[in-house]
């Protein structure tokens, strides 16, 4: 395989949110750590989460990966925490995803020696997700993390179903435990509703994701965002080519109508690859301060 072309893209986040510098000395770390380039930073404040973006060679990435978790690992205090997005570690999730010359067994094998590191170095209980996962119940991340925080503190160690695939068995008092994957493209993207309604976003969510019987590919949760005092329906739709932003901006839009609620935008939270965001669809999703230049991977590879 041609090393030099090869290129995995990491997307841990973090779970801060206000504190800047601690954003910087975890991006720092990485960037010290492997020769991988920057491609995107996010904060927010409302849901107390960082999302970065990475891509490198495998070796540069692992390297990257594993500095970026154990910086966070020093830095972040779960107790006492308290964002609208569910957490159960200061790295929630680190996910490997094949770009360009390389294949998904590669980023499994990828998440599977940062997994042991993690474990055995820094003390952290792994748990394998989507393609990288152990077992079947493990491949849903919201499945891995349900309880969060303060439940899994409770049922590591006692819960047979809760035992970690690499690390002790028991939560990290302060970083919990993280969750590690290989997976394809994601897009992060929210709607935020004309309303102040909480309960409607959480209706909409849920007549949305596909666990409970909406679109394929998306999982959704419905927030209250304190400082833009609105609802948000906030997604991640795990395959675009399954389920497009404009089907599920449409889906959301035909709900909220039939509330009387119009959309005021929508927002992608870090990357998309081109595919995902086609010329025109972004002005018809009412896409907030989109930049191609700065948020389409390919623009920035």
């Amino acid at each position: 395989m041609d090393r030099e072309r090869e290129i995995v893209e990491c997307v841990p986040n973090f779970s801060e949110g206000r504190r800047a510098e601690v954003v910087d000395a975890i991006v720092a770390a990485a960037l010290e750590a492997g020769p991988v380039k920057l491609l995107d930073r996010e904060m927010d404040a409302n849901h107390h989460r960082a999302v970065v973006t990475f891509a490198g060679t495998i070796a540069a990435v692992e390297q990257a990966a594993f500095a970026a978790v154990a910086e966070a690992t020093r830095r972040i205090d779960l107790n006492g925490h308290h964002g609208e997005h569910p957490r159960m570690g200061a790295t929630d999730v680190l996910p490997f995803i094949p770009v360009r010359g390389t294949s998904m067994e590669a980023c499994i094998a990828l998440a599977r020696r940062v997994g042991r590191r993690v474990g055995e170095e820094l003390a952290l209980p792994v748990f394998f997700y989507e393609e990288a996962a152990t077992r079947p119940e493990r491949r849903n991340l919201a499945d891995v993390r349900a309880g969060e925080f303060e439940g899994l503190r409770e049922k590591i160690g006692v819960d047979p179903a809760k035992a970690p695939d690499f690390g002790p068995p028991r939560i990290h008092p302060t970083a919990g435990a993280v969750a590690i994957g290989a997976r394809f493209f994601l897009v992060a993207y929210n709607v935020n509703l004309e309303s102040t309604d909480l309960k409607l976003a959480k209706s909409i969510a849920k007549q949305i994701r596909e666990r409970d019987g909406g679109l394929k590919c998306v999982k959704a949760l419905g927030f209250f965002l304190e400082d833009k005092k609105l609802a948000q329906v906030s997604m991640n739709l795990t395959n675009y080519q399954v389920t497009s932003v404009e089907r599920v901006y449409a889906e959301i839009e035909r709900l909220a109508q039939a509330a009387g609620v119009a959309i005021r935008e929508s927002e992608l939270v870090g990357l998309a690859p081109a595919a995902a965001l086609p010329e025109g669809v972004p002005e018809r999703v009412r896409l907030a301060g989109f930049d191609r230049r700065k948020q389409i991977l390919e623009e920035l590879l």
